[in-house]
């Protein structure tokens, strides 16, 4: 950066590494969110219509992705499609030409994504479910005799009365997602996409000469530090704005 400004060179300050961190976390972070959300009050609309003597195995399954450890699921999902992983050579199989989803860049970003929606939907599946054990069932009961369609209880009805765990959900994932670390260990994406903090973490291992770039990394997590809270500006404005209001 500094050799950048000093010789003002625009391509120079373009190519410092912490703008492709910053592209990948902001793309990871906005992508991520409203599959997220959709996902989990999918799961919860699901299973809340679920037959009671079947609702707890679905439960359970829905949780599973949740509880596992999200570095040792990343490398999970990752050997299912490595080399001749089990989904890799099905996927050979059925096309009939050869597969290699780890050479390119957008090929471990979608499978990132993938991931990260399948591991924390759970935990928007059980918001959610929450939420809709408390939705008033007159309120339902009207719309229906009103004529109401499924869609519209759904968007005039019960989204309403979900949206203080929608802005919840929000913001723990913005707070989450914008410091993505385990997918890029886990499917060893480093050589192709890097996070603020991977940077953060790249700065403070040891380099030739068994230093730390200690100012570096403090910096870097300092900077995240503000993109959180500026991610966090808009849902916060929002809650306080229906709090003067109320």
């Amino acid at each position: 950066l500094r050799s950048a400004i000093s010789n003002g060179s625009w391509r120079e300050l373009m190519n410092i590494r912490f703008w492709s961190a910053l592209r990948f976390s902001l793309v990871f972070t906005i992508l991520t969110l409203p599959l997220v959300l959709g996902t989990g009050l999918l799961i919860a609309l699901a299973v809340n219509n679920t037959l009671q003597h079947i609702k707890g195995p679905v439960i359970f399954v829905s949780l599973l992705p949740f509880v596992i450890t999200p570095v040792i699921g990343a490398l999970s999902i990752r050997w299912l499609f490595i080399g001749d992983g089990i989904l890799t050579a099905g996927l050979e199989w059925w096309l009939d030409r050869d597969i290699a989803m780890f050479a390119q860049a957008w090929t471990i970003e979608l499978m990132m994504y993938m991931y990260r929606v399948w591991h924390v939907a759970p935990f928007a599946f059980v918001v959610f479910y929450a939420g809709l054990q408390t939705v008033n069932n007159d309120s339902v009961e009207a719309a229906i005799i009103d004529g109401a369609t499924r869609w519209q209880r759904l968007r005039y009805v019960i989204i309403p009365h979900l949206m203080p765990l929608v802005i919840f959900l929000t913001l723990i994932h913005l707070m989450d997602a914008y410091r993505v670390f385990e997918e890029i260990v886990g499917f060893s994406a480093s050589a192709y996409v890097i996070s603020l903090q991977w940077l953060t973490y790249e700065f403070l291992l040891q380099d030739g000469t068994g230093a730390r770039a200690i100012s570096r990394a403090s910096a870097s997590a300092i900077l995240t530090m503000i993109g959180v809270a500026v991610l966090l500006g808009l849902p916060l404005r929002r809650v306080w704005r229906d709090r003067q209001g109320s």
